[in-house]
């Protein structure tokens, strides 16, 4: 639960020592400018690896977050187009009740009928993508039906930075205090570490995993929104796969698939990692498959160092049980 760990740490230098290797190519992509780029274009990946995070740490998986982000967003494109007098800021408001809504409904299946997460999540983007179609016919939403000030928001410049990014850094700032300040946040961290042990010092273990959910949902539902205005576009299709680049920041920035140990720093850094190698790669150059090649082998890494580092702390609370 601490703000910065030793993995914290290496993952901190192996992104330098990226960075460093695309300077020698590309000098002007480590530019200031070009660097705040990047953190803007990765700050809605940012914002879902933390939502994936909380549900990571109490030993759970939602795999539905981006159906959930293309749900809500055609939602909010929708109502948009058709009441464009709707003020911006109570679209965004919609966005992540009905986010969160969403996200509730799988803390349900989980808590309530005790079905392992990932069929459940698995069921509900199936059931999230076909709503989509349902409710626009198939239909896209463009441009030219959304008003100035939905487009807006997500670019407009508050001090030196788009609002997308500040949306990314106050959500990063809100999972700080709620991890580590928050009876919410060490009861994630209990659960995921020891369900059973967690039930004895009178932590609701179901209800946990639902709060979980509900918060993935929430901040699911807020980037629909973003991303929707952003590329002023609404379809089915939108984020397809997009999960899979969630999980993959959460794996590489050291969230462990077991649950209970991870930091809201490294979920960060395993975003940027993600956001760095998708933005640089094809700037010197380098093949598309490359750079599908890169971000699977750092997954493997990070999987692999996780496991031996989980198996070290194994290994301690066993002698520490021994010496007693």
């Amino acid at each position: 639960m601490t703000l910065l760990t030793k993995r914290d740490a290496l993952l901190g230098c192996a992104l330098l020592a990226l960075l460093a290797l695309v300077y020698t190519r590309f000098p002007a992509f480590v530019s200031a400018k070009s660097l705040l780029g990047v953190f803007n274009d990765t700050s809605i990946l940012i914002i879902l690896a933390l939502g994936q995070m909380a549900v990571i740490l109490t030993r759970c998986i939602d795999l539905s977050m981006a159906a959930n982000l293309a749900l809500v967003g055609m939602c909010t494109a929708m109502v948009n187009a058709a009441f464009p007098g709707v003020p911006v800021p109570l679209l965004v408001v919609m966005a992540i009740i009905i986010g969160s809504l969403l996200g509730s409904i799988n803390g349900l299946l989980v808590w309530k009928l005790d079905i392992p997460p990932i069929v459940v999540t698995l069921g509900t983007l199936t059931i999230f993508r076909g709503l989509i179609f349902l409710l626009s016919n198939g239909q896209w939403v463009n441009a030219h039906e959304m008003s100035a000030e939905y487009k807006a928001l997500p670019r407009f410049d508050l001090i030196g930075l788009p609002v997308l990014s500040w949306a990314a850094i106050v959500i990063v700032a809100f999972m700080v205090v709620l991890l580590n300040r928050t009876a919410m946040g060490r009861a994630f961290y209990a659960v995921g570490g020891n369900p059973s042990a967690a039930i004895y010092t009178g932590i609701d273990v179901g209800r946990t995993r639902f709060n979980a959910f509900a918060l993935s949902g929430a901040v699911s539902g807020l980037a629909g929104y973003l991303w929707v205005s952003r590329y002023a576009v609404a379809y089915v299709d939108i984020a397809s796969g997009f999960e899979l680049d969630v999980i993959a920041a959460c794996v590489i920035g050291g969230i462990s698939i077991a649950g209970g140990m991870g930091s809201v720093a490294g979920a960060v850094m395993g975003a940027l990692f993600l956001g760095v190698i998708k933005n640089a790669l094809p700037v010197v150059n380098i093949s598309p498959f490359w750079q599908q090649a890169i971000s699977g082998a750092a997954i493997i890494i990070a999987v692999v160092f996780n496991a031996r580092s989980e198996r070290r702390v194994g290994r301690i609370i066993l002698k520490q049980a021994e010496s007693t």
